[in-house]
């Protein structure tokens, strides 16, 4: 059955599987978003940095309840052309795409499914489809929260592991100043329980109170010890199951890392052999204009100084290629239309539904589902699709 499922992953890929990557590209892909947060075009980041992987984001539960596959919740996989262009034309240059599920918002599969088998079967159709070498679970809340489902997805890693042979599996969860929380040590345990190993085990050390690299690096050698004593491996063979994923420019909590910062955590991956670096996300890899900074964090810009594609470069270095040494002009941000009217004021109380229109903080938003008392621009990850200035 394994055999054949991975023959018919290559053989019926509708977006032209092709011979896998080195695993140390997917341990490098960055995440991007295809659909939302004005996606950028894969194909110029890939002229200007050399990059090769991209960790598409995110593969979700359906809004309204179910186990099969969406993209964000309303895209279902099954019938979805959109992203697999993007993927058809990542390949045709070359690269290839690991595919992300869960992340912090929305219903995940492992919330909805009814055990590990059914959570892996929806999976599938997602490898299958998409003809891929490489998958992410982002494993964070509320989902890890609740027993049930985290093992529903471990279990489903599991069961996707040994019936596609030479998947790379990442698995990415919060990270605290002494590494990660209760809930991620829980997931851990969950994991040993179950005898699964992926190949990494990645935290994200920012949005809890991080300052620059160097309390990175602290959680990064915390995590380690935590790995060590859970699976009971020494330092070096945890930190070859370790990986890393931050967040380029201003966090949701107003935390900052430079291209500095990630310049000294890469140093510490690399020196430390770890398994993984990335970063949320090519998204936001770019310079904002100056209605877009306003000292809030945006999805589709770092509110750092930078040129495009800045902090792809780290991954591609991770990987073990050196990026062009000449950058062809950044792609600027796209300036506000003069004279664009603001929508209707956000309010606290009202309800909104998807595609609702309002305005808040001199910026309209669109509701991308159903939201209420959800402050617009307050999460990345959260309802509101920022539309520009107004």
């Amino acid at each position: 059955m394994a055999a054949a499922g991975t023959t018919a992953l290559v053989t019926t890929s509708a977006s032209g599987a092709t011979t896998a990557l080195s695993d140390r590209w997917y341990a490098a892909a960055p995440y991007l978003m295809p659909l939302d947060n004005d996606p950028p075009d894969a194909a110029a980041i890939m002229d200007a940095t050399g990059l090769k992987a991209f960790q598409l984001a995110f593969v979700l539960a359906p809004n309204g309840g179910g186990c099969s596959p969406t993209w964000g919740g309303t895209s279902p996989v099954s019938s979805d052309t959109a992203v697999q262009s993007v993927i058809s034309g990542i390949r045709a240059k070359g690269g290839d795409v690991s595919v992300s599920i869960g992340g912090y918002g929305g219903t995940k599969l492992g919330q909805t499914c009814a055990d590990p088998a059914a959570t892996a079967a929806a999976y599938q159709q997602v490898i299958t489809k998409y003809g891929l070498h490489a998958i992410d679970f982002d494993l964070e809340e509320p989902e890890y929260e609740n027993s049930a489902a985290i093992r529903n997805e471990i279990g489903a890693a599991k069961i996707l592991q040994q019936n596609n042979p030479g998947l790379y599996v990442s698995v990415t969860t919060a990270g605290t100043a002494d590494g990660t929380g209760w809930f991620g040590k829980q997931m851990l345990l969950e994991a040993k329980s179950q005898g699964f190993t992926p190949n990494n085990f990645s935290i994200m050390p920012f949005d809890g109170g991080f300052n620059g690299a160097a309390s990175q690096t602290t959680a990064l050698a915390g995590f380690n010890s935590i790995l060590q004593s859970t699976f009971g491996w020494d330092q070096a063979t945890a930190y070859a199951h370790e990986g890393f994923s931050g967040m380029n420019g201003r966090s949701d909590t107003g935390e900052y890392f430079t291209q500095a910062d990630f310049q000294t955590v890469l140093d510490y991956a690399t020196a430390h052999h770890m398994d993984r670096f990335t970063f949320w996300s090519l998204n936001r890899d770019r310079q904002c204009t100056p209605a877009d900074n306003g000292g809030r964090t945006s999805g589709t810009c770092s509110s750092v100084a930078q040129s495009s594609w800045d902090f792809a470069k780290y991954s591609v270095k991770f990987a073990g290629v050196t990026p062009p040494t000449t950058t062809p002009t950044p792609t600027p941000t796209p300036t506000p239309t003069p004279g664009v009217s603001c929508k209707a004021a956000w309010s606290s109380a009202a309800v909104y539904t998807k595609d609702n229109e309002v305005s808040y903080g001199k910026h309209n938003w669109k509701a991308k589902w159903w939201t209420q008392n959800e402050v617009p621009g307050a999460s990345e990850w959260g309802p509101w699709q920022d539309e520009g200035a107004c």
